[in-house]
């Protein structure tokens, strides 16, 4: 990214936290009503506040591990499942009405399945981030898969590889840029949920400990626990990206096409000299002459 680009978007940011300001020091009532907002000033004293002491990163330390355990497990899922569902007929028989019958549900509204399940809430609250991120990546695994030329495939199989083979070497890596589509949508997904369970069912971390701002009406609180939240999505989604770029690296890049070169003109020649003609101009004539003298020769 360019030093230009890098400046815009600190701009976009920058103007952003100005208007909140304004809004809020002003007490801006129109349609929306922001006479209750704290203003960015605040939110950012607290924030420098909170982290000053343990519990904030206590708190975030539960959150990123929960939300690592989970996505880690919905893209060893999804990856597998949707592999199989693309490639193996059987397998998508058996699992593909399952599967669409339980996409539609959202995956916060499994907590009571995890109350039930599970014997704690730490492991509810994995298994709902996991649900959340699993259905993107099976999704974009399987549509990728699936459009994979099947040339490649028969070539490996021509130089006598096997079907390990041709998935490791074929199948996984064709596929790798719809796999991380799905896994950008699966960790964003799963940042809401794994934060909706905090506040419903958790103990600990940046949900948790949000919804407890809320309930003691400290909104500065709540707008520290939102900005942390936002920060920490940003920077797992980020991750992602990146990591997939790297190992995309052999697409091919958007850069512009160079530019034709413009066609080399001629120089003009000098007076009183005879300009010699191109040889693609010489051959019809060479040609005619060639001819008129075997058709003077009597056979």
């Amino acid at each position: 990214m360019t030093p230009a680009r890098r400046a815009l978007r600190a701009a976009s940011l920058l103007a952003a936290l100005l208007l909140w300001q304004a809004l809020t020091i002003w007490d801006v009532h129109l349609w929306l009503r922001f006479e209750q907002f704290p203003t960015a000033g605040e939110v950012a004293a607290e924030l420098v506040s909170r982290a000053s002491a343990g519990p904030y990163w206590q708190d975030l330390a539960d959150s990123l591990r929960r939300i690592v355990t989970g996505f880690a497990l919905a893209a060893l899922l999804g990856v597998a499942a949707g592999t199989a569902v693309a490639r193996s007929r059987l397998a998508c028989d058996l699992l593909t009405p399952v599967l669409e019958v339980l996409r539609p549900i959202p995956a916060i509204a499994l907590v009571p399945v995890a109350i039930l399940l599970f014997p704690s809430n730490e492991q509810g609250i994995v298994f709902i981030t996991c649900a959340a991120a699993f259905f993107p990546v099976l999704v974009s695994t399987r549509h990728a898969v699936a459009a994979l030329s099947p040339v490649w495939e028969e070539a490996v199989l021509t130089m006598g590889g096997g079907r390990l083979r041709v998935l490791f070497s074929v199948v996984l890596p064709g596929a790798l840029p719809g796999i991380f589509g799905g896994l950008s949508v699966g960790i964003g997904v799963s940042w809401i949920c794994v934060i909706s369970a905090e506040m419903i069912s958790g103990e600990y971390g940046v949900g948790y400990r949000t919804w407890q701002d809320y309930t003691v009406v400290d909104y500065p609180g709540v707008f520290a626990g939102m900005v942390t939240i936002g920060a920490l999505g940003w920077l797992t989604s980020t991750l992602v990206e990146r990591t997939g770029r790297r190992l995309t690296r052999w697409l091919p890049s958007r850069a512009a096409p160079p530019r034709p070169e413009p066609p080399a003109r001629r120089r003009p020649a000098a007076p009183g000299t005879r300009t010699p003609r191109p040889a693609s101009d010489r051959l019809p004539a060479a040609a005619s002459a060639g001819r008129d003298l075997t058709e003077g020769v009597s056979p």
